[in-house]
């Protein structure tokens, strides 16, 4: 694969509008995107996204395969909603200690998701709410137990791979403590390495056991571990523990590279090589189109002048192709098709059998800004 292409695949994107534009699908065609993720204001519904998808996926190479992503969680993040289902939060389902209707759940999401050719979830949710005041994750945390969100995560996870959808378990290595949001502050966790193995790992433990095809990073600086760098860009959080100590073989992603913890402190190109020498396999460039250019053409030009840097690059694009060689998801039907099996009335008794959500609290917050 040539260099631009291997770069490429490395790259996460998102756009504007409900539609895809013309460059983005030029790119597509080069290339010179891995996978593209879709937000709230890119979702009419379901047609509508499931002729996006289509023209998304179309536009790939035969041989570099695009994947879709959403962050499809329920409760206060699922970009998609009604007539698709509308799922309680997964503090919810936790509190409802049934596994088989966990499984169920990420099982349905999955297979709303496949219809519209959407192939990859960045979900579950692996971090344990540990904080009453954590502004970020609260119920979106499947328990605050560690040994509640692994059994429950992983059944959910089980249900997607189910519908043919790939997870993405998040935000490693844990972000259920912290007292600020990394979408607008760089928090910190204070706790001790032997705090972090016995509570904020295990669930990344039980998922990588588990055959975890995909983890996801936080921008949450560790001291104890590494004083200097967040994980997305901590070699000791994305090497040493994820990949030597315990054993992970997936891609690791980045969140994403616009929020506030990490965008107000590194420029895009920082932090793009600084990801990639850390360990990171696939980086979120939400946007705008000219920070992913100058994502891209700085991947680009490191890639071309330093070995050691493309050897990385390498591995990364091997990861993700892997990862797609595995399945990007069901080809969307058509929109007609899709809007004709909308709402699903089993999906909707399903999410009704766990009653209303309670409060969302302090983690109300990203309702407004995805």
């Amino acid at each position: 694969m040539d260099l631009p292409r291997l770069c490429g695949q490395l790259l996460c994107v998102g756009f504007e509008g409900t539609s895809a534009p013309p460059e983005l699908l030029a790119r597509v065609a080069r290339g010179e995107v891995g996978s593209v993720v879709l937000f709230r204001p890119n979702v009419e519904g379901p047609g509508q996204v499931a002729g996006v998808v289509g023209a998304l996926r179309r536009a790939a190479p035969a041989d570099q395969p695009l994947l879709v992503a959403v962050d499809q969680e329920g409760g206060l993040v699922q970009r998609i909603r009604a007539p698709a289902t509308e799922w309680p939060d997964m503090m919810s389902v936790g509190e409802a200690d049934d596994l088989a209707r966990s499984r169920a759940v990420g099982q349905a999401i999955g297979v709303e998701l496949g219809l519209l050719g959407v192939g990859w979830n960045f979900a579950p949710v692996l971090d344990v709410h540990t904080n009453p005041q954590n502004p970020v994750i609260g119920r979106r945390a499947f328990g605050t137990h560690p040994e509640t969100v692994s059994r429950h995560a992983l059944a959910f996870w089980e249900g997607l791979r189910a519908a043919g959808v790939h997870g993405c378990g998040k935000h490693y290595p844990g972000h259920g403590e912290t007292n600020l949001d990394s979408h607008h502050h760089l928090p910190r966790m204070e706790g001790s390495s032997e705090r972090l193995a016995s509570v904020e790992l295990v669930p990344f433990k039980a998922a990588i056991a588990a055959g975890a095809e995909a983890l996801m990073s936080a921008h949450v600086l560790y001291p104890a571990l590494d004083p200097d760098n967040p994980a997305t860009l901590s070699r000791v959080f994305a090497t040493t523990w994820l990949r030597e100590r315990l054993g992970f073989h997936g891609v690791l992603v980045s969140d994403d590279l616009g929020m506030a913890a990490v965008a107000d402190r590194w420029s895009i190109e920082e932090l793009v090589v600084e990801a990639v020498a850390a360990g990171v396999d696939h980086l979120i460039v939400r946007g705008p189109l000219e920070r992913q250019q100058q994502a891209f053409e700085h991947l680009l030009r490191t890639a071309g002048q330093d070995p050691a840097f493309r050897a990385s690059v390498t591995r990364s694009a091997e990861r993700v192709a892997a990862l797609k060689a595995a399945g990007c998801g069901p080809w969307p039907a058509s929109p007609a098709e899709v809007d004709a099996v909308f709402p699903i009335a089993a999906h909707r008794i399903l999410a009704a059998s766990f009653g209303p959500s309670s409060p969302a609290g302090p983690s109300a917050s990203p309702v407004t800004r995805y």
